[in-house]
């Protein structure tokens, strides 16, 4: 079960390195002097890196907060940034203060307390100078203030004592305050983070010029790769809405590709995904697919969305409702995607949204193999230029694995000479050191063993594996899957058949 030390640490990420003080001794002038130490290095440190140079005087400020590049103006994605850099480091002392106060290290606990303290109000003041911070806000971080200073006042207070019964009983007030506190604070980063995101949202509704829209599409879009809390913010204040209004608009078809490039880093949480749904985003997506005057681009960005909603990872399937009215077509325009994709990230954001749909559809499989998907996927196979990497290869057997399923693909494959090219997945080797690469490369290996053991049912298909030497490295690979979540057991299980031919 999860401490509240824990649940505490893991708001934010935690950073490596450990902070080196002097030991506070017992004498009172000592001690006040290595906290004024702690707490005007903070303020000095902001005070300088708030300085630009060579900038006119009565030029509007900009946020600005304690770390590397700070000087100068900033655009919003970088207010952003060095918010959560100064979230991070609150949040990093705030997990220290939990250790330590759990091995009664009272002197640490105190001083990472002052330390708390200044970087809080630091950040509070530099955030309320730069923007006029909602009054919500203003309250909870004048309560925030006021909680940092009670830690203060009582992490101070246990320096003076060695009674034991009182330092108990002082502990449980401490841990009390300092949840609280972190979760003021985590509070607090939310709604800054919110406001600052509906600043570029605002950008994007309210612009009617393209580069200005783009730089805030674009700084949306790397806000999402700082995690999944981000992308909810983004989320709930807006953004799915705003960019698929730009998709909407004529005028900004060069936006089409960056604005679902975005929309489908934010639909990797269930709120995304709900707002996609809550403006028809799915039919939409179906229209951009099917509409051959779009650019390859911009439909392969629809793919992508598709391939995101669609993923197993999601709890929630109630959007997918929608998804089956239009799933003849869609299934459709992404084979022929795959078709005609002119390039291999193409061919993987069509081929890994077709992958997902066959999982929890199987009028998805019967619709492909009357595309001749069978015929469409094994050529792309034997075209570099379409698939490149062992991730495009991965799509593809997955979505053969799951065709196979159906009695009708055998005979597709065999006059595809599938038996073939699937034995070569089957023997598929990374190309570098790569972690991803070499995990990518088992996947392919266990799928391309799981379909040909799947399809040598038939016996037409089992003797040609027979004859083309496929069960030692069939066998091999089986082995090689045990304990890969139970992998290792379902190819076996589709060897039993084999075997008794």
């Amino acid at each position: 079960m999860a401490t509240p030390q824990s649940s505490r640490q893991s708001s934010y990420s935690s950073i490596s390195g450990k902070i080196r003080m002097h030991a506070i001794q017992v004498d009172s002038v000592q001690r006040w002097m290595e906290d004024l130490r702690h707490m005007t290095e903070v303020e000095c440190m902001c005070v300088l890196q708030s300085k630009p140079i060579g900038v006119d005087e009565d030029a509007p400020g900009e946020l600005i907060v304690s770390g590397a590049g700070a000087i100068g103006q900033h655009v919003t994605r970088d207010n952003l940034q060095t918010l959560l850099k100064r979230a991070l480091v609150v949040s990093t002392e705030l997990g220290k203060m939990f250790q330590r106060l759990e091995k009664g290290r009272w002197q640490r606990v105190h001083s990472t307390a002052v330390r708390v303290n200044c970087h809080v109000r630091s950040l509070i003041q530099e955030y309320s100078t730069a923007r006029n911070a909602p009054p919500e806000m203003q309250k909870y971080e004048k309560s925030l203030l006021e909680k940092c200073m009670e830690l203060n006042v009582i992490t101070e207070r246990c320096l003076h004592t060695e009674d034991e019964y009182f330092l108990k009983s002082m502990k449980e007030a401490i841990h009390e305050i300092l949840t609280d506190v972190s979760d003021s604070f985590s509070h607090m980063i939310d709604m800054a983070l919110a406001n600052e995101i509906q600043i570029l949202i605002c950008q994007i509704e309210d612009s009617d010029n393209v580069f200005a829209i783009s730089t805030a599409i674009s700084n949306l879009l790397s806000l999402t790769q700082d995690g999944p809390q981000l992308c909810s913010i983004i989320a709930k204040e807006g953004a799915v809405v705003a960019l698929l209004k730009i998709c909407r608009q004529d005028c900004f078809s060069s936006l089409y590709a960056q604005a679902l490039r975005t929309v489908a880093s934010i639909c990797c949480v269930e709120e995304g995904i709900s707002q996609l749904e809550k403006v028809d985003g799915i039919l939409f997506l179906a229209d951009i697919l099917t509409d051959s005057t779009c650019a390859e681009g911009t439909r392969a960005e629809a793919a992508a969305v598709m391939a995101q909603i669609t993923s197993p990872h999601h709890t929630s399937t109630q959007h997918l409702a929608s998804f089956l009215e239009s799933m003849q077509d869609i299934v459709t325009a992404l084979i022929n995607l795959c078709k005609s994709a002119s390039c291999g990230e193409v061919f993987l954001l069509a081929s890994a949204a077709l992958a997902n749909i066959t999982f929890f559809d199987s009028m998805a499989c019967e619709i492909l193999l009357q595309l001749n998907a069978v015929h469409i996927l094994l050529q792309a196979c034997r075209d570099r230029q379409r698939v490149d990497t062992p991730y495009s290869k991965d799509q593809v057997v997955t979505i053969l694995a799951n065709l196979s399923v159906l009695e009708q693909c055998t005979a597709d494959v065999l006059e595809e000479k599938g038996v073939e090219q699937l034995l070569v997945l089957l023997n598929e080797k990374p190309s570098s050191s790569s972690p991803s690469e070499s995990a990518a490369c088992e996947r392919v290996q266990q799928k391309a063993a799981v379909t040909l053991a799947r399809l040598s049912r038939d016996p037409l298909v089992a003797q040609t594996a027979i004859q083309l030497k496929v069960f030692p490295q069939l066998f091999l690979v089986s082995l090689s899957c045990v304990g890969h979540q139970g992998k290792g057991t379902t190819v076996i299980q589709c060897l039993w058949p084999v075997w008794l031919l």
